[in-house]
């Protein structure tokens, strides 16, 4: 493939899911700019989703500051009880962070300048479901309904969940969206069957998540087991990052054998965990190293002679 030629394709990213490990997509996205990769169409699920909003918008840089920003404390601020059991986000704070590092409250997909489709799932019949018109909000809420954390998102009458239960990385959107060539992040290809790495902390600095945790059990006993010393199960958090991650890693097996991307970027993130939004940087970093680490496939498979400037180190 000729340069010209490599021009003249549609490029499309496929952003995937993986709750707070999706930070690296903005790495990505930086390092593939800084080489003069700039996709036609962005696609994305869950946090993919999430970031391939911001990005469309023209929001990114305002989404980074405040990733790299992200403190435990703020973090957990996002969390409210509900003993309802419908899900454990404070809507109201995530609608205002939506609000101010994502979209506007009034965008809306089909006046971007670059082609936009989020993906979520029904609740009801597992079905597949593309945003590509309407209000970006819309969109990225049902797309980011991670079952058990968020409450199911109401869109005309249906209620939505997370689009990672059902293509965790939408390479198939982007292709129906008219790319010719797709650029995929798969944030989850490393997690299986590594634990989240534990940090030792002294006790009086006791992560705010924890010390939600049981509080939560203080309210809910019943959704914990009292096991034996020796026989003790993994914490909530850990066991539903954990089934979550094995869940899309085989649909995202599955939906790549049929449909392969052109170019799979695999970020090494099987050390941040679930709810650990807060080491952004770290996410963020990998990201860059990722593209970095494959930039001569990359420039094979676009047909580039050159990759111009370097990604720049963060």
């Amino acid at each position: 493939m000729d340069s010209e030629k490599a021009a003249s394709n549609r490029i499309g990213l496929a952003l995937g899911s993986g709750s707070s490990r999706g930070w690296a997509h903005i790495g990505v996205i930086r390092a593939l700019s800084a080489v003069g990769i700039n996709p036609d169409i962005v696609c994305g699920c869950s946090v993919g989703a999430l970031v391939g909003a911001s990005y469309a918008t023209g929001m990114l840089d305002k989404l980074e500051e405040w990733v790299v920003s992200l403190t435990k404390f703020e973090f957990a601020r996002f969390f409210e009880l509900d003993l309802s059991l419908k899900g454990f986000i404070d809507t109201e704070r995530l609608h205002g962070f939506l609000a101010g590092q994502v979209c506007g409250e009034a965008d809306r997909i089909e006046n971007l300048t670059k082609v936009y489709a989020a993906v979520s799932t029904e609740l009801e019949t597992g079905r597949e479901i593309w945003f590509t018109r309407g209000p970006i909000m819309e969109a990225v809420r049902a797309s980011i309904s991670i079952p058990g954390l968020f409450p199911p998102f109401l869109h005309d009458g249906k209620w939505l969940v997370d689009g990672g239960l059902v293509n965790p990385v939408p390479v198939s959107v982007c292709r129906s969206l008219g790319a010719d060539i797709v650029i995929a992040v798969n944030l989850n290809g490393d997690i299986v069957g590594k634990r989240p790495k534990q940090k030792d902390e002294p006790a009086d600095s006791e992560g705010i998540i924890d010390r939600f945790a049981k509080t939560l059990k203080s309210y809910s006993p019943a959704i914990f087991s009292d096991a034996k010393p020796g026989n003790i199960p993994p914490a909530l958090t850990d066991t539903m990052a954990l089934s979550l991650s094995i869940m899309q890693d085989r649909v995202t097996r599955s939906r790549m054998a049929g449909d392969p991307p052109d170019i799979h970027l695999t970020p090494k993130l099987s050390h941040i965990g679930l709810l650990e939004a807060y080491r952004g940087k770290e996410a963020i970093r990998e990201g860059r190293e990722c593209v970095r680490r494959m930039l001569p496939e990359i420039q094979y498979v676009l047909g580039m002679t050159h990759l111009g400037a370097e990604t720049e180190k963060k």
